[in-house]
């Protein structure tokens, strides 16, 4: 995993929720055999994944303050950044960084703007490796969290 110290501005809203998708690179390559069938391996492990996040800005300064970042601190778009973002993890920091220029601004309403970017993050957001075998400790895990914590007999 890379690491960058350029953080998404703090006091602009994040990416909306609506329509939040990640598009996996595909991990494997598929080599068609002569009797019809396919072999299938494992290409690399580290796995980008790619999508498009909406932003609604609701105030002409926000708008301004993130082209104004998007243009200086990640040098239009072509730098790695940090910003939050649920996933089936909770909330976690991804590595991400723009893949084209945004849409927008698109004015919504009154004085809303709304920005549609591409974006690559650098890594899917997984649980550590070998944790999928033993999926069942993070089917349960809530179950085991109340025995260790409130039903646990003292020792």
């Amino acid at each position: 995993m890379i690491e960058t110290d350029i953080d998404y501005p703090e006091g602009l809203p994040n990416p909306l929720r609506e329509g939040h998708s990640l598009r996996p690179v595909s991990p494997f390559m598929i080599t068609g055999m002569q009797s019809g069938r396919s072999r299938s391996r494992r290409a690399f492990t580290s796995v980008p994944t790619r999508g498009t996040w909406d932003f609604l800005f609701k105030t002409d300064n926000h708008a301004a303050a993130f082209e104004a970042w998007f243009r200086d601190a990640i040098h239009d778009g072509a730098d790695w950044f940090n910003i939050e973002r649920k996933t089936p993890l909770g909330l976690i920091k991804l590595v991400c960084k723009f893949t084209d220029v945004y849409t927008g601004p698109t004015l919504i309403g009154r004085s809303s703007w709304r920005f549609s970017c591409p974006l690559e993050v650098w890594e899917r957001p997984l649980m550590p490796k070998d944790w999928g075998n033993f999926p069942w400790f993070v089917i349960d895990a809530n179950i085991f969290d109340l025995a260790m914590n409130r039903e646990w007999p003292e020792s």
